[in-house]
């Protein structure tokens, strides 16, 4: 007897969002020897709408509610849809941290379906006049605080990214993470006025990036000076390997594509495999086995989406990186008006970045100094001929080879004065497409050198007054 925990994303104010899924799992999971029964199952109803609510106060409740359940040592799984995926995450986080105010219970297993785990492009549009007149019209409000966490780049989704990207394996310890989530949007819900609805790349609402956790984090820090530029060099640190799998033709929501509701047979059977899983050996098995399934997807890229009377819309999958800036001096000051510039070759020259590889770009709204680049993985990394699947002879897009390697090139705001920073490059031996993988996220932490000059601080054994008003910079500080 397996006692099974869903819980619910964003927004949600009726238990239906979870459709006829936990019936479903309750009927087929005897073909898996689970025997779970519908008094094991369990669906959340936690409150996202109000601007009042915070992450920290959705896990203080979750903790809470949990108390219920009356768990015995055999714990309990959990399956998550969108923002209910870092809910759950970051619950564990907390109780880690905070072992006397947190409930030690077991997860065995936690199934995220389509979880921004990353945030969401979407999240600033919530925030919008959109967002909140979408909210007035159904009697709530838009969820302002879950939203801020929701943005890519937020300071709280990346504390509880870092942490698991640097911390412990959790399959070690017989706590096993999935992630499944749909390949592409629901083209029925696209929004004229905004077009991450329909953003390949993602499911309609979360990037495939953005959901999964096999992430990196990279670090540029300074490692010399040559001809006034600051060289700065890469190291790098990835995460514990999660299992990742991508639903065919899945999207976000919806009755007919949710990845919840999509014809529902790969969705459940997916997590049936989840939930057998009983030991690291058979997680690091299944681990290898969505890996073949996604590469198998990841070569079938072409969808036609029927537009009327008219010839098919062409949308190309290719498996796109995330990659998150953050551009800081050493001191910690934060660097907001900075330039980073992209750049393909030898000599370095950013004229030379493959055609069409920014697919977007989104400063986040509380940390200016925070990027978040969409990008295209394929055509950074080369791409064989796609052919048109109607007739194989006609080419969609020709092959095209890499620019690599990439480097990134810094050009300060401020180059003099008292206190400054100067121009500065990636090393020439680190290539930046080392650390984008496919399907990935990445945060980079640009870490600038700070110089500061003779004339920020003098003495004199002068005693006659003296103006210093306009003091002389001097040399920078070795």
């Amino acid at each position: 007897m397996t006692t099974l925990v869903f819980v619910h994303g964003w927004s949600v104010t009726d238990t239906s969002t979870y459709g006829t899924l936990p019936a479903q799992l309750q009927q087929q999971s005897a073909h898996q020897g689970l025997n779970l029964r519908l008094v094991d199952i369990c669906l959340s109803q936690y409150v996202s709408f109000d601007d009042a609510v915070t992450m920290a106060d959705l896990v203080r409740a979750f903790d809470h509610a949990l108390a219920d359940l009356q768990l015995g040592d055999e714990g309990f799984a959990c399956i998550t849809h969108s923002t209910g995926g870092p809910l759950v995450r970051q619950w564990l986080r907390a109780r880690r941290g905070q072992p006397t105010t947190y409930r030690a219970l077991r997860l065995t297993h936690l199934v995220m379906l389509a979880p921004a785990n990353f945030g969401s492009a979407l999240a600033q549009l919530g925030k919008g006049a959109l967002g909140k007149l979408k909210a007035w019209w159904n009697g709530i409000e838009p969820g302002q605080r879950i939203l801020d966490w929701l943005e890519l780049g937020s300071a709280e989704s990346l504390a509880l990214n870092l942490d698991h990207i640097h911390g412990d394996d959790p399959a070690e310890q017989d706590h096993y993470q999935f992630v499944l989530t749909g390949d592409r949007p629901d083209r029925t819900f696209y929004d004229h006025i905004n077009s991450y609805t329909g953003e390949t790349g993602s499911d309609g609402v979360v990037r495939m990036a953005s959901a999964n956790l096999n992430a990196r984090h990279a670090v540029l820090t300074h490692a010399g000076t040559v001809a006034g530029i600051d060289t700065l060099q890469m190291n790098v640190t990835r995460a514990p390997r999660t299992a990742f799998r991508l639903i065919s033709g899945a999207s976000h929501s919806g009755a007919a594509h949710g990845i919840m509701a999509h014809g529902a047979t790969e969705t459940i059977d997916c997590i049936l495999r989840c939930l057998a899983v009983r030991d690291t050996a058979g997680y690091r098995l299944l681990c290898q086995a969505f890996d073949r399934d996604n590469a198998l997807r990841d070569r079938d890229r072409v969808e036609l989406e029927t537009v009327g009377p008219f010839e098919p819309r062409v949308h190309i999958h290719d498996p796109r990186s995330q990659l998150i800036m953050r551009l800081t001096d050493e001191t910690g000051e934060v660097l907001a008006d900075s330039r980073v510039l992209l750049r393909a070759g030898l000599p370095p020259n950013p004229d030379w970045m493959p055609q069409g590889f920014m697919l977007d770009r989104q400063a986040n709204r509380r940390a200016k100094h925070v990027i978040s680049l969409f990008l295209n993985h394929s055509l950074l990394a080369g791409s064989e001929r796609i052919a048109d699947p109607r007739q194989g002879r006609r080419t969609l897009r020709a092959a095209m080879a890499s620019h690599s390697p990439y480097s990134l090139c810094v050009q300060p705001a401020i180059l003099n004065g008292l206190v400054h920073h100067t121009i500065a490059s990636s090393h020439q031996d680190d290539d930046l497409l080392d650390v984008l993988g496919p399907h990935e996220t990445t945060v980079l932490d640009i870490v600038m050198p700070r110089k500061v000059r003779e004339g920020v601080f003098r003495l004199t054994r002068d005693l006659s007054p003296q103006d210093f008003s306009h003091p002389e910079p001097g040399k920078d500080i070795v």
